[in-house]
């Protein structure tokens, strides 16, 4: 089930909200558990299994962590449940891969594919994982209590509106939040002007910009030149920001209607002076987690130049992995660690907006659109030769996929997307309904809403995909 749905918007989420009102305070959370388990079976029933099982598994591990008499057995606890669930997440998220590598190597000497059944993905396996992950590590670091409530628990790790894409939501962020909020009429609407601009961004822009995409990532290297190499790149990083940005806006939107306050994931990342300040701007909740999780504990900064370095490697690799089995996440991972490692040692990641601010913008965003090249192709040879498209010039017809993707709508759409190349730094999409002018507030809010109608007949129509996200 997704967001942007005819299934969710009219029956799953009027009816969630419904019964988690009309509970009573102490049922709530039981209430909400309930939903989103019933939000993931919908779309993985095959393996709500797994997401039950180990999350009952982390509650038992959790609680000998916080009742550890010596902080020996504590860490053996946690460092039992860290293996185990990155183990099953490399399981199922890379097992495929490799078998599928290896039996290509052994065919080079003759030898046949192994035999192998498909692992099927559990969806949204990355996002449930590192919550696991940052539920036993506070708890052993002792920034929070285990909760004693499998309930409260449970609910932490399955909240439907971040289960499947984030954001990252760690548990010292939200605890109290779970055992302890409180709802309110003002938030409630807050939420649902945040979850219909997600769903506006989702259904009209992001739709359109990948429509244009998918067409050019589509055409064979001999059809691919420069002009449309530079048209596809470019529309699909329109297209995964608006995609991304816009579950995240309908993720905290979701959360204020049922009293949480969600942490956010982007802040205007195309609008970044550096790769340093684009990673601070991107996926903000991922690079979080890395940097707590992983980088400080490898010795961060602190232990010398060189080592940082290798520190950042590692983040990186682990980053691009992360996003998926394909040798292109990788590499969109070396890049991107590659260039981060570039701007410590030229001196150059620290954000001084002002003079030649443009400049730096735009080398900034031509160096993210090579990243996405490899990150949308589907092998190294496909990002070699689409890299090539972009910068060895060639001029040929536009392909007839191209033609029918470049209709008026989406053109229209894709260029009002480019406007947030041009904005300020600081400035975001949804604060325009904070207008404290009520004339002005009211005619925004109504535009809003006919917009979220109009959305509302593409995906009756069946015209829209899902979230970008939805395969990490």
């Amino acid at each position: 089930m997704v967001f942007s749905s005819l299934i969710f918007l009219f029956l799953f989420l009027p009816m969630a909200l419904v019964c988690y009102y009309a509970a009573g305070r102490r049922l709530r959370n039981a209430v909400l558990l309930a939903f989103s388990w019933a939000f993931y079976f919908w779309g993985s029933a095959e393996v709500l299994g797994i997401l039950i099982v180990s999350t009952l598994t982390d509650y038992l591990i959790g609680l000998e962590i916080d009742g550890a008499k010596d902080r020996r057995g504590a860490k053996r606890w946690a460092a039992f449940s860290i293996i185990v669930n990155l183990a099953f997440l490399a399981y199922f998220k890379y097992a495929n891969f490799f078998v599928g590598e290896l039996s290509g190597v052994l065919s080079l000497f003759g030898g046949g594919p192994l035999p192998w059944a498909e692992v099927l993905l559990p969806t949204g396996i990355s996002f449930f994982t590192f919550h696991k992950i940052t539920y036993i590590v506070d708890i052993y670091r002792g920034t929070k209590k285990a909760f004693r409530s499998f309930v409260d628990f449970a609910l932490y790790i399955a909240f439907f509106p971040q289960l499947i894409a984030g954001p990252i939501v760690r548990f010292h962020e939200i605890a109290d939040q779970i055992t302890g909020r409180r709802e309110n009429t003002g938030d409630f609407y807050t939420g649902v002007v945040r979850f219909l601009w997600g769903l506006v961004k989702k259904v009209l822009i992001a739709d359109a910009c990948g429509e244009i995409a998918d067409a050019v990532f589509a055409l064979s290297p001999m059809h691919l030149d420069t002009k449309s190499a530079w048209l596809g790149v470019f529309s699909y990083a329109m297209q995964i920001y608006f995609d991304f940005s816009a579950y995240a806006d309908m993720a905290v939107g979701l959360g204020l209607m049922f009293g949480f306050k969600l942490p956010e994931n982007f802040r205007r990342p195309y609008s970044a002076l550096s790769i340093t300040d684009f990673w601070r701007r991107w996926h903000i909740t991922l690079s979080n987690f890395f940097r707590d999780y992983l980088y400080i504990p490898l010795g961060g900064n602190k232990a010398g130049t060189q080592r940082a370095y290798f520190n950042l490697l590692v983040v990186f690799t682990l980053c691009g992995l992360w996003h998926g089995a394909n040798w292109t996440f990788l590499a969109w991972g070396l890049y991107h660690g590659g260039l981060l490692i570039f701007e410590r040692v030229a001196g150059i990641r620290r954000v001084e907006p002002g003079r030649g601010e443009a400049v730096r913008r735009a080398a900034t965003f031509v160096l993210v659109l090579i990243g996405w090249a490899l990150f949308r192709s589907g092998s190294i040879g496909e990002a070699a030769l689409f890299i090539r498209a972009m910068f060895v010039p060639s001029n040929l017809p536009v392909p007839i996929e191209v033609s029918l993707a470049l209709n008026a709508r989406n053109v229209v759409l894709l260029a009002l997307s480019s406007i947030v190349l041009f904005l300020p730094r600081e400035w975001s999409g949804y604060r325009i309904f904070d207008e404290r002018r009520p004339a002005v507030s009211l005619a925004l809010t109504v535009g809003l809403f006919i917009l979220a109608l109009y959305s509302f007949s593409f995906i009756a129509g069946g015209s829209f995909n899902p979230f970008i996200y939805f395969r990490f």
